[in-house]
């Protein structure tokens, strides 16, 4: 079951499946309107999650958070 995402906290590791694809990031910043800045661990690319989400949720979506 997919994690919620009022429950994502600044620092932690979490991993996002949507639509085949899957990426791992850390959650950088929470900003007003629950903006969430995170920085991608492979690319180091920061962006805002939701971008992520732009073309809805999959039906394999799941974000977890992975402990390293």
């Amino acid at each position: 079951m997919p994690q919620s995402f009022d429950t994502l906290r600044v620092g932690h590791v979490y991993q996002i499946t949507n639509h085949g694809e899957t990426h791992r990031f850390v959650l950088m910043e929470i900003r007003k309107d629950s903006v969430f800045i995170v920085k991608d661990i492979v690319t180091r690319e920061v962006f805002d999650l939701f971008d992520l989400l732009r073309y809805g949720k999959g039906n394999d979506f799941d974000l977890i958070e992975v402990n390293e």
